[in-house]
């Protein structure tokens, strides 16, 4: 019986041998059988495993991966379906090379989506890395897709057999050149990337800088920072600059809150402990100082003309400091007017040792 099978075969397997074109349909044919087998049972029983896990990210990577798998599949079958009808070598090579250079556009692709979903996946928990968040999260992803974008476009090229070599000096040379015409740029897109990563500042934050600017930062960018002065000025400062300066961060600590100091004389003979009182009332009624911290007054000095005070308190926002300060320098001076406490201004004693002489 496995002889009468074999003869019936056999012319079969003959006239299979004999032409060479039907080979490469059984080839491609198979590849496509091979690629929809892979994607419909293959893939499907990954998906329902991933769908056991806690995390999201391996159902989209899963996503992404079938359909290039399912392509490279058929541009092999493709391939080998090309070498079987012994075109020649020049058309080999051109098949050869061009279904390579698909099947790598493909897998670049798929590297760009996967690197991207990596990266976002990764912002999303500032414990990973603590350089790459949301706002650094852009400056990544270019990196990312230009790295990616040029080691695949140079093993496309030698898939072709052409020379890289010359093209790499050449841009080697021009990036050179490239870095010293835009070095203030490049200063100011790392100070940028390290001050978001350092985070001396966020936005929303009020800080001082070493020229005398005060502000709130609005906007914290790769090229600058910009800050909205009181003035409502807003003033955009390089991100090299800001890298390099003092900072004084009104905003940050442990909190929010800030310290004011309100300094106060008064003249010599005046009741301390009747302007201590005075003073820590009028901290304690205004709704804007906080009481935990309780506010505090200290006697300072020994003035050349007055004892110097100092009220002491806290307040829930930088932002207010002017606003409070100037309603509590009223109620101080109200205050003192009632209680008759004087609050004396500079001014200097003159003595005559001799009178000059008049001349006649």
């Amino acid at each position: 019986m496995l002889s009468n099978i074999q003869n019936s075969i056999r012319p079969y397997l003959a006239y299979f041998s004999e032409h060479i074109w039907v080979q490469a349909l059984v080839i491609i044919f198979a590849s496509f059988l091979m690629a929809l087998i892979f994607d419909r049972f293959i893939v499907t029983t990954l998906r329902s495993l991933a769908t056991k896990t806690k995390i999201e990210i391996d159902d989209h990577l899963i996503n992404l991966l079938h359909r290039p798998i399912y392509s490279s599949v058929i541009l092999l079958g493709l391939s080998l379906a090309t070498h079987t009808l012994h075109l020649g070598d020049s058309i080999e090579f051109f098949a050869f090379s061009f279904f390579k250079s698909i099947a790598l556009i493909v897998w670049s692709i798929l590297l760009l989506r996967v690197t991207r979903l990596l990266l976002r996946h990764i912002a999303q928990n500032d414990t990973h890395i603590n350089i790459l968040h949301f706002k650094t999260l852009p400056l990544f992803e270019n990196m990312a897709n230009i790295t990616i974008f040029v080691f695949a476009v140079y093993i496309i090229f030698s898939t072709w057999n052409i020379d890289m070599t010359a093209w790499l000096a050449s841009a080697g040379i021009v990036g050179i050149a490239v870095g010293f015409a835009a070095k203030d740029t490049l200063a100011n897109l790392f100070s940028g990337v390290f001050i978001m990563a350092d985070a001396p500042y966020k936005i929303g934050d009020f800080v001082v800088l070493d020229s005398g600017e005060r502000g709130e930062i609005t906007h914290i960018g790769i090229r600058s920072t910009r800050l909205l002065t009181r003035d409502d000025v807003e003033v955009t400062i390089p991100n090299s600059v800001m890298g390099n300066t003092k900072i004084i961060n009104e905003s940050g600590g442990p909190n929010e809150k800030y310290r004011i100091r309100i300094a106060v004389g008064v003249a010599y003979g005046s009741d301390i402990d009747l302007v201590r009182t005075i003073l820590t009332e009028i901290a304690i009624a205004n709704d804007a100082i906080c009481i935990d911290p309780e506010p505090r007054v200290r006697f300072r000095a020994f003035g050349a003309s007055s004892l110097d005070f100092e009220l002491l308190g806290w307040i829930d926002q930088p932002v207010l400091k002017g606003r409070v300060i100037d309603l509590i320098n009223c109620q101080i001076y109200k205050r003192f007017l009632e209680e008759k406490i004087e609050i004396p201004y500079s001014k200097q004693d003159l003595y005559i040792k001799e009178m000059p002489k008049s001349f006649d």
